[in-house]
């Protein structure tokens, strides 16, 4: 291969991978979207009819230690790793140990909500995210 074909290959590779990551991108985005109109659903009724909001806590990553957080919201998962706040944004709520969140607590930073929670993860990890909120609500 010459030189000038071997930067053509290359040039189109970058492209390619570009345009695939942009794709992505758009296609995380649309999701995320859709799983902020279920929340958005499940806030309407819970905060009408219920459950009740309850306080927020993190763990950290190894999960020995639990953190306070000035959150208030519904956990999603049974091993309260991730929940929702009554604002509707979406937590992680696992965070890396720390002697001084011990005593001061931890304020997480909101993501984007999937529309799968855990996806990619080992078998029955992912929950979709309907599931979960449907869950809260049968509580």
């Amino acid at each position: 291969m010459t030189d000038e074909k071997a930067a053509r290959w290359r040039e189109e590779r970058r492209a390619a991978a570009a345009a695939h990551g942009e794709l992505l991108a758009n296609r995380q985005r649309a999701e995320s979207a859709q799983a902020q109109e279920q929340i958005d659903a499940f806030l309407r009724r819970a905060l009408k009819y219920g459950p009740t909001p309850e306080p927020l806590s993190a763990r950290s990553y190894d999960g020995r230690a639990h953190y306070k957080t000035p959150l208030v919201g519904w956990y999603l998962r049974r091993d309260e790793t991730v929940a929702i706040d009554t604002d509707g944004k979406f937590y992680v709520l696992t965070v890396p140990s720390s002697l001084a969140a011990r005593f001061r607590g931890v304020t997480p930073e909101p993501s984007a909500p999937p529309l799968v929670i855990g996806a990619g993860g080992k078998d029955g990890e992912s929950l979709d995210m309907s599931q979960a909120l449907a869950r809260v609500l049968g509580r």
